[in-house]
């Protein structure tokens, strides 16, 4: 007889040692603490028959974003296919399937299906919000939750995750103050949650509240930070508030502390490396040898073509450190994704391979093609990835190339945009007065 969880739903294969592992790494996912990894193969080991546990470890890596997790992903899959399995556990090794495999949009419509069917079904839901996360999918990042939230309740385990994905969908969506609830709520119950938090931190950078959102990270940072393997991204959400706040000095301490001192050789921590350190490159500040190190940690995967998001950070630290070699292998590797049939050769040919090159002709001092690249993307950038604060470095970007190239009209427009959108940035104040500056040259 399969074992059933809290929520009635049916594990086939599992016995009651190996379930307990599962129910753990479900726990460690959902507040991005511990090692879900170690805790899932402690569930093979135990139940080889498990089907979900094999679907659920390659989830785990087919999430990462890492052409050599990608290949443990499929060898997930393999295993996981054989096995007996109810209709449900089924639709997970198809969505499995087509995610080792790239294709993320199928992997997300699947899951969707499954977390209709079953709206309690809280690693349907969560895998899925993350391939919209990684797809750029806002309004899917919001809906997807949405659907679910009238099955679940403040008692049931979980419950904490189903809101901290709300909070992060609704803020994509500008929906800012019921995500803070919403947020704020998650922490409330599970304070180690820290997807719940960066959402919260997310509202706050979109709303320009740079003093909230420091206090709002510097209040209990054990909670995010101890044994999480989110905690450099939410290290660099605290980063971006002082920013914003021209604080380079705590930029650069935060950088050699907690966010790249450990210089992280996963593409996830890389991305948030490179993005802080390019935000102050934009503003002139010197960074030292920081990029040196980064980019040779970037190098081995410059010729991967295998998420074009990470390429655009990667080619960043090319430019910094002023690496040619492997900003062409990028290069290269980019032209041959496009030709593939995943969904990263559209990332790329959309998004990823515009900004790339608009990268590298800024690191070249050529502002005007680095002006010409990003325009045409900037209404589509969401179709490679990321979150709204990720890719402002693409309009940060633009601003800087518009300014150093001289063109006072787009600087302007640009720098009145921004003030539209973010009154109290401010960086915002920063750009109107160069770009009048400018204009008086």
């Amino acid at each position: 007889m399969a074992m059933k969880d809290a929520f009635g739903l049916a594990y086939s294969g599992a016995t009651e040692a190996g379930f307990s592992s599962y129910g753990r790494a479900v726990h460690e996912l959902q507040c991005f603490i511990g090692d879900p990894v170690g805790s899932i193969d402690s569930a093979i080991a135990g139940d080889p028959g498990f089907v979900m546990a094999h679907v659920f470890k390659g989830y785990l890596f087919g999430l990462a974003t890492e052409p050599d997790a990608a290949a443990v992903a499929r060898s997930c899959h393999a295993a996981a296919l054989p096995l007996a399995a109810s209709t449900r556990e089924q639709a997970h090794v198809a969505a499995l399937g087509h995610l080792a495999e790239g294709r993320w949009h199928d992997a997300a419509r699947i899951l969707e299906d499954i977390a209709i069917d079953n709206p309690l079904d809280a690693v349907a839901l969560q895998v899925g919000h993350q391939i919209d996360f990684f797809t750029g999918n806002a309004r899917m990042l919001r809906d997807r939750i949405g659907r679910a939230m009238p099955a679940w309740q403040r008692d049931m385990p979980g419950y904490h995750a189903i809101l901290g994905m709300q909070a992060f969908g609704l803020e994509e969506m500008g929906d800012y103050k019921r995500a803070e609830s919403f947020g704020r709520q998650a922490i409330e119950i599970e304070p180690r949650d820290g997807w719940a938090q960066h959402a919260v931190a997310h509202v706050m950078e979109m709303q320009s509240r740079q003093k909230d959102g420091i206090a709002w990270m510097r209040a209990n940072p054990d909670a995010w930070s101890k044994d999480s393997f989110l905690k450099i991204h939410n290290w660099w959400h605290l980063a971006l508030f002082h920013y914003d706040l021209g604080e380079a000095d705590e930029v650069l301490r935060l950088y050699d502390g907690p966010i790249y001192g450990a210089r992280s050789t996963l593409a996830l921590n890389m991305v948030d490396a490179s993005a802080i350190l390019w935000r102050l490159h934009l503003g002139g500040i010197d960074v030292g040898d920081r990029w040196q190190a980064l980019a040779a940690n970037w190098t081995p995967k410059a010729g991967a073509g295998h998420y074009a998001f990470n390429d655009a950070h990667a080619m960043m630290a090319f430019v910094g450190a002023g690496l040619e070699a492997p900003a062409r292998t990028l290069l290269e590797a980019q032209r041959e994704a496009m030709g593939g049939k995943d969904d990263n050769a559209a990332f790329t040919r959309d998004v990823g391979h515009p900004l790339t090159m608009a990268i590298k002709a800024f690191g070249e001092g050529d502002y005007e093609e680095a002006v010409r690249l990003i325009r045409p993307i900037r209404s589509v950038a969401h179709r490679f990835g990321g979150s709204h604060a990720q890719r402002d470095v693409i309009d940060l970007t633009l601003i800087e190339a518009a300014l150093r190239a001289g063109d006072g009209a787009l600087t302007r427009a640009l720098a009145a945009e921004r003030r539209l959108a973010r009154p109290d940035s401010p960086l915002s104040a920063l750009f109107l007065l160069r770009a009048a500056n400018l204009s008086e040259n």
